[in-house]
């Protein structure tokens, strides 16, 4: 039962090979059994929902692909059950949501198992930036299955969960990276989609304009899968209004080689980078080039006016304030978690000033409008015009270096395992305009396919 895709677990159900119940039980020993931080809590009920999802397919009723597959949420998604929703913070402990988050509703309704809540950076790397990547007070340090090497963040337990075979799908979340940095980490193929197109409700925010629940699994098929199923409009999320009457497509176009396909790269953030880096990122525009595709170097202007997260310090006080208004906790605001902090020097073993600097901003603020204008002037209006003037198809990044970027002007990006250096594993990014993730998956599935760069890590 050990590394299973969607299509496996399908094709073994239907040979009476496995069953849901089976396959919640292998998963649920294995994160017994290595111990790498990832999972924050499991679901207590993961057994009973199997077995009755099981009866169901054997009644005939099939619910979805997903229709009994196991999969791990991000700790800062809620869940109606028994499991809490604290985004690895000491503060939110006790958290158990009156509803399910919308992107849930959708996994459930497609007979998805939540087996458990993925660990992650605390409060998706909104705390210090003295915190390590994959920390949180609640879940400890995230380890890479692969060895010792940084995890990624913030989504670093989702991504460590698949790649140490703790479940066969994920859920993480991104602001600006946080899918794509640990799904990179951690040799997986991560989607982080177009703001807009999977709903943030009932997820512990950090930034309205930025955030995006995605998937991280391990091939980019499974990836697919997931992302037909959370795909959708929600009523309560302004965001999705733009898809109120689409839905995804059924199937990846197949294509064989990327002849008359261009794609762009930029040399401007190569200072961010070692050699060896940048060596295995040439290495693999080359191999775009084997495929046919046509490679140029292009020019950002004015990217130093968006290397910074000046929005996300305004928007997540707003945000986490609406978060907890209504909940049964004793914190109702930022400066109440705050407090409690200061109060409680255990849960801030990294300190908070990330934290005291959002709860020093006034979203009234003149200063904060300039800021998101800005985002949008030099990301998404200069992504438009490298695309436009240059007649692109992708723009290709080493890992998630450039994520802020596609992140601030809400476009998407998938990462597919590209290699290995001595810092662990590496991906190659693939970035589109808005809902353009249908050719983002065919173009990283031939990718996939022509190298199969993903390994296992040695941990069993």
């Amino acid at each position: 039962m050990k590394n299973l895709t969607v299509k496996k677990f399908n094709d073994l159900y239907d040979e009476g090979k496995i069953t849901s119940e089976r396959l919640v039980e292998f998963y649920l020993e294995r994160i017994s059994k290595i111990n790498l931080n990832a999972i924050l809590e499991i679901n207590p009920d993961a057994l009973f929902i199997a077995r009755a999802l099981d009866r169901e397919r054997r009644n005939g009723k099939k619910r979805s692909n997903l229709h009994g597959i196991p999969i791990v949420i991000k700790g800062n998604i809620d869940t109606k059950d028994k499991m809490q929703t604290t985004a690895g913070a000491k503060a939110l402990e006790g958290n158990f949501a009156n509803s399910d988050a919308f992107v849930v509703k959708k996994l459930r309704e497609a007979g998805c198992v939540i087996i458990g809540k993925a660990n992650l950076t605390e409060f998706a790397n909104f705390v210090s930036f003295k915190m390590p990547n994959g920390y949180s007070r609640l879940g400890g340090q995230t380890r890479n299955p692969y060895g010792d090497f940084d995890t990624g963040g913030s989504s670093s337990g989702s991504a460590v969960a698949i790649a140490a075979d703790l479940a066969l799908l994920s859920i993480g979340t991104e602001t600006s990276g946080s899918i794509l940095s640990p799904s990179s980490m951690n040799s997986c193929v991560g989607l982080k989609p177009t703001v807009g197109t999977v709903s943030r409700t009932g997820i512990i925010p950090i930034s309205f304009t930025q955030d995006t629940a995605g998937p991280i699994t391990r091939t980019v098929e499974d990836t697919f899968e997931l992302f037909k199923v959370i795909f959708g409009y929600d009523h309560q999320d302004p965001a999705t209004y733009s898809i109120e009457n689409s839905s995804f497509d059924s199937k990846i176009e197949i294509i064989h080689d990327l002849y008359g396909m261009k794609f762009g790269y930029t040399d401007q953030i190569f200072g961010w980078l070692d050699k060896e880096m940048v060596d295995i990122f040439l290495e693999n525009l080359k191999r775009i080039e084997k495929l046919g595709g046509k490679i140029k170097k292009v020019e950002f202007k004015n990217l130093d006016k968006i290397n910074n997260i000046e929005v996300l310090y305004y928007e997540f006080k707003l945000g986490i304030n609406n978060y907890l208004k209504d909940k049964n906790l004793k914190v109702k605001t930022l400066s109440d978690i705050i407090k409690y902090n200061f109060e409680n020097r255990d849960a801030i073993p990294f300190g908070q000033n990330i934290l005291l600097h959002s709860d020093a901003t006034d979203i009234k603020e003149g200063r904060y409008i300039e800021y998101l204008l800005n985002d949008k002037k030099y990301a998404k209006g200069e992504i438009d015009r490298l695309f436009n003037e240059n007649d692109l198809d992708a723009l290709l990044f080493p890992a998630n270096y450039g994520a802020h970027i596609t992140a601030k002007a809400q476009y998407p990006s998938i990462v597919v395992p590209a290699g290995f250096t001595e810092k662990g594993p590496f991906g190659l990014t693939f970035s589109a305009r808005a809902f353009e993730e249908s050719k983002l998956f065919s173009i990283a599935l031939l990718f996939e396919k022509s190298f199969q760069e993903r390994k296992l890590p040695d941990i069993d």
